[in-house]
């Protein structure tokens, strides 16, 4: 017999565990559902948690969401739920920001590492049994342009500051004297041709979509290292694939990519200048636990009656602030 206010858990391969979906349990009824099932589950719910939320099912199943209310996104980006129809309806969406923003700092910092002190290099030599005395290049002292200044890219900010590299920031808004930042501008190419390192996090909107593109590498050092823990779609491929061919880039560092997942075919994958992992730089010992926690905390203010956390402003897509 359904209880309370029918929440819908997208799911693909595994399930949140019971015990963290007990808070729920007892005050509604739960129906899990892979993706060829959502239709059929939305019908008659009021809540949403996308648990798969690199799932692109929703706006197929649109059409049964009759009594949705609220959609919660198990990620940081919600640019899967930014369909004209949802952007269009009453219905919140909500995200996990914070979940992730420390582990994918980390994921930069070491990338960043990894470049100056040529970890790569050190691999492939030992791999050869070869020993051979290198200089490495300090961190300490570089400029990193941050593009995308939310609580991730602030997570990054913090920790690049703290082994004394410089940080500048590019934003939907200019301000002086940000504590983590420091000054953020608008001028995407002005920054680029200052930076070292650029570390790409912004949100994937129309606006952001190809940012980086043929005349943006061009205006980038030809020394400098791009880090991709954004969207791939943030980027056009063929243009960066040019662009580390030629030597207008030095390097690049790519969590994500644009197809995801790349083919095996892909040239990227050959270029010695590329490192790719599959889109995991926040996916921390524990993060599924995290998410679900933060979808069980938000669903306590549902039931309570007071505001949600991390509330979507649908005109930007992202949670604004």
């Amino acid at each position: 017999m359904e209880q309370g206010p029918i929440v819908v858990v997208l799911h693909s391969d595994s399930v949140p565990d019971d015990e963290r979906m007990d808070r729920v349990a007892g005050r509604a009824t739960i129906r899990y559902t892979e993706a060829p099932g959502l239709a059929n589950a939305l019908r008659g719910a009021e809540i949403l948690f996308v648990y798969d939320f690199r799932t692109r099912a929703l706006p197929g199943a649109w059409y049964a969401a009759d009594r949705l209310r609220w959609v919660h996104m198990g990620s940081t980006g919600v640019d899967p739920a930014m369909f004209p129809e949802l952007r269009a309806s009453d219905v919140v969406v909500t995200n996990t920001r914070g979940v992730f923003d420390a582990a994918i700092a980390e994921y930069v910092l070491g990338q960043i590492l990894g470049f100056a002190k040529d970890l790569s290099g050190s691999l492939l030599l030992q791999q050869r049994h070869e020993w051979r005395h290198r200089e490495s290049e300090r961190v300490a002292g570089s400029t990193a342009l941050i593009v995308g200044t939310g609580s991730i890219g602030r997570h990054i900010a913090r920790l690049l500051r703290a082994v004394g590299m410089t940080v500048r920031a590019v934003g939907r808004r200019e301000r002086a004297a940000d504590p983590d930042f420091g000054e953020v501008t608008t001028d995407l190419h002005a920054e680029l041709a200052r930076a070292d390192y650029v570390v790409a996090i912004a949100p994937l909107t129309e606006r952001t979509r190809n940012m980086f593109d043929a005349a943006a590498f061009a205006a980038m050092k030809p020394h400098a290292r791009f880090v991709n823990v954004g969207r791939g779609e943030l980027v056009v491929t063929d243009d960066l694939v040019a662009a580390l061919r030629t030597g207008s880039i030095a390097a690049a560092a790519l969590d994500v990519v644009d197809p995801e997942p790349l083919p095996a075919d892909h040239p990227l994958w050959e270029l010695p200048n590329v490192r790719i992992t599959p889109h995991n730089s926040g996916d921390f010992i524990g993060w599924r636990t995290e998410i679900v926690d933060a979808f069980t905390e938000n669903f306590d203010n549902w039931i309570a009656g007071r505001p949600l956390d991390n509330v979507v402003d649908k005109r930007l897509g992202y949670v604004p602030g």
